[in-house]
Parts: C-alpha cells; structure tokens; sequence
C-alpha cells in the first residue's frame, strides 16, 4: 500500500490519551512504515510546562509543528515513508504541519468518550501529559472537516474501539479511498 511513497503522509491524531502512539505503531507495523511521535519534538520548556499542567499556546506550538514537519519532509526526502502520531488539534496547526512537511496529509482522528480518555490517562504511565489538560485539549480541538468548504482529507474513528480493528477499518478507508 502507498501512502507517503506517493507524496501523501498519514497522521494519527486526537487529543493526549486517544491512543495515537499505539495506533501509530500498529498501522506501520502491519504496512512496514516508520512511524513518528510528535511529542518526541517538543523542547523541554514545552514539556515541562505540560507535566505541571501549564497548557501550551500557539506560540509554543508554532516551532514545535515547524520541527515535526520538516521531520516528515526528511523522511520523504530520504524515501522512508512514515505514519505519524501528533494531536494536530487545530485545523491551522494541521495547515502548518502541511507547510512544514511540503507534502499533502491524510488525518486519523481518533475520538473517545471523556471518560474513557480520563481513564487512560490517569492510568498512563512513563509520559509527560497528564490528565490535568484533557479539557483544554477537548476545548482547543477543531474536528476534522470532512465536507463543506476547504474539507481536509481524513477519517474519524472511535478510539474505543481494540487498535487491530482501527487498523483494519484505516486499511479497507485506504483501499477505497486513496486506491
């Protein structure tokens, strides 16, 4: 299956505790990609400030979603296609991913109940996002726009849902739609 071999990237996204990182790993285990986790960009400044559960601002964002994309641009440079896991809440940092990258993406929103993302949080352990910004993330994200003017090229799945059936559902929406 081609995905970012013919100049077109996939990123896994959702707000912290969706299961982006699993998704990831899964989706480019099973097509023999690379993947990428964003918050592996993030400066320490940035994560310090999201353990004590400091919300970043957009001007903390802006460099962040500069060095992710130009990491997805390296790797298609290199002809290493990769899957890549990053909340791209806002519809204008997903435009900046794309900017950065030089490359069209296709989104995977991962959405979940409060809950059930609650939950997974309080119960992660090892990562610096905790359960104290689940509602800023809930509150800073902008769905997907799968219709309507400047629709973005996605899907949107329930994250409830065991990630081998996500990958599934990702490769039948792949299969019919990116043919």
């Amino acid at each position: 299956m081609q995905t970012q071999t013919e100049e077109r990237a996939l990123v896994i996204m959702g707000v912290s505790g969706c299961g982006k990182s699993s998704l990831a790993q899964g989706l480019a285990a099973l097509l023999g990609l690379d993947w990428l986790d964003a918050d592996d960009f993030h400066s320490p400044a940035n994560i310090q400030n999201m353990a004590r559960g400091i919300a970043l601002a957009d001007k903390d964002r802006w460099p962040w979603l500069a060095a992710v994309g130009s990491a997805l641009a390296d790797m298609a440079k290199r002809q290493r296609p990769a899957i890549l896991a990053c909340s791209a809440l806002k519809a204008d940092y997903r435009r900046a991913l794309e900017r950065a990258s030089g490359l069209p993406l296709t989104y995977l929103q991962l959405d979940a109940p409060r809950a059930l993302l609650q939950d997974r949080l309080e119960n992660r352990r090892g990562h610096f996002m905790g359960s104290a910004l689940l509602d800023s993330q809930l509150a800073t994200l902008e769905p997907l726009r799968l219709g309507g003017q400047d629709p973005e090229a996605g899907l949107v799945l329930d994250a409830s849902q065991p990630v081998a059936d996500l990958v599934d559902q990702i490769q039948q929406w792949l299969a019919t739609s990116l043919g």
